[in-house]
């Protein structure tokens, strides 16, 4: 079966351009992260809400994946993405990351790489952290500031803060240091984490808006939920413009594509997919607040017009993009992400049987977690809880284990076997960090940020 895939993937590629790929050792990579943005949003996927024809078309021209799961926060995806670990061996709180942590961008520096992030940060305010996570040069919002992200915003350059007051947009002026950054290295392998602003809420008008003010201060104005749709299709068009400059520059084809969503859509957003409504729930464990879309395309390298159903967790990026670029990963039992690179080139590879994740957001002082293993089909967390995704997907009717059978009673096994290898690997002092952390707020400040800052 694997040569049959091989062959039918071979034969949709030209020879000459197979022959100038495999001769390129070191492609550029660019991953792209958008903020909240479910799988329900893209065209390609079923979507009718809103147009993408950017990535419908990478969709098309690439391998799309149907069952891609993130964290159901931005903070949690962002630690498993980098490290290719779970949340379980590693994560402290909300808007942190462990700065002894080794991620993708340390290893794409180590092997020879310029390294860029642009974009989101919110993983700790203490200078310096993006170049030790392996990211040579750095625009960012939310970085040691929590200042506007839209209209006249505050961004970080390399770590110096700049505001901006003549009707600039926060994700135009991001967009333009990923332009001068590939500019700058297009004769040298790059790689660019590209953490998307958009499309996180407050919703607000684009440079694209009828109602567009480029006097507006603030994330509390110009405030309405119609503003979500013209933010997807703005980000859409950002998209658009990076691939073209690629192409301008003749990079296209050295240079891998991966898009994906950080967590579920803003939760009670209401969008139209595959014929019937759907609400975001980020925040979540439910499928309408983990489930992403995700789209890989490297014109004449990977497979095209491809659907892959496999699942995928925010682990698996790392090893996947590490493999792609011909970057050896030191093995280590504490990592938990699986290349999917294989199925990208149309191999079968090593598919999951199942996703393991540990949630636990970590803001004020909440230190819960939800501990659960699923696939496509089912559902059981730590606590007994058993759901039928297929029939249940808002996980309002929890069945009984010991009554199930067939191949409901077989998935439950299969998950408790998952669920107890992850029983004894979180590290005791990680709670001990987010109590300390969490006991340093005042609750009224707390609770102001947990508005504002999921």
């Amino acid at each position: 079966m694997r040569s049959l895939l091989r062959s039918v993937f071979a034969l949709a590629l030209p020879a000459a351009v197979l022959a100038a790929s495999a001769a390129t050792t070191k492609p550029n990579v660019i991953l792209i992260l958008a903020d909240d943005l479910g799988y329900e949003t893209i065209g390609a996927n079923g979507g009718t809400s809103y147009p993408t024809p950017v990535l419908d078309r990478l969709a098309a021209t690439g391998v799309r994946f149907s069952q891609c799961y993130a964290q159901p926060l931005c903070t949690p995806t962002r630690v498993q993405l980098l490290t290719g670990q779970s949340n379980v061996r590693n994560y402290i709180n909300f808007g942190t990351m462990d700065p002894t942590l080794t991620t993708f961008g340390n290893h794409f520096q180590r092997a020879g790489y310029q390294t860029a992030i642009a974009g989101k940060w919110q993983l700790g305010q203490t200078p310096g952290l993006p170049q030790k996570f392996g990211f040579t040069e750095s625009c960012l919002w939310q970085q040691t500031r929590r200042p506007p992200r839209y209209a006249n915003p505050g961004l970080e350059y390399n770590g110096v803060p700049k505001d901006f007051t003549h009707g600039e947009y926060g994700p135009d002026l991001v967009h333009d240091f990923v332009h001068d950054f590939i500019s700058r290295h297009q004769a040298e392998p790059f790689l660019v984490y590209y953490p998307m602003i958009l499309t996180h809420d407050p919703y607000q008008p684009t440079p694209d808006s009828p109602d567009w003010d480029p006097t507006a201060i603030g994330e509390q104005v110009n405030r309405a939920e119609k503003h979500f749709g013209e933010m997807v299709t703005y980000m859409d068009k950002l998209i658009g413009k990076l691939v073209a400059h690629l192409e301008s520059l003749h990079l296209r084809e050295r240079t891998l594509l991966v898009f994906l969503g950080d967590n579920g859509t803003g939760r009670g957003t209401r969008s139209m997919f595959q014929g019937r409504e759907f609400i975001g729930a980020k925040g979540s464990t439910i499928d309408a607040g983990m489930h992403v879309p995700l789209i890989v395309n490297w014109p004449g390298a990977i497979a095209t017009k491809a659907v892959c159903d496999d699942l995928v967790d925010t682990t698996d990026f790392l090893p996947t993009i590490c493999a792609a670029a011909g970057i050896t990963v030191p093995a280590a039992p504490t990592r938990d992400g699986r290349s999917f690179w294989p199925q990208v080139r149309g191999e079968r590879g090593q598919p999951r049987d199942w996703i393991y994740s540990w949630y636990s957001p970590r803001q004020n002082n909440d230190l819960s977690a939800r501990e659960f293993a699923f696939n496509a089909r089912h559902k059981l967390y730590r606590s007994g809880e058993f759901y039928d995704l297929q029939n249940d997907p808002a996980e309002a009717k929890p069945r009984a284990v010991a009554a199930l059978t067939g191949e409901a009673a077989t998935a439950a096994k299969m998950f408790q076997e998952a669920l107890a290898k992850f029983s004894t690997v979180r590290p005791s002092h990680l709670d001990q960090l987010a109590a300390a952390n969490t006991a340093d707020k005042p609750a009224a400040k707390g609770k102001k940020q947990a508005k504002k800052t999921p």
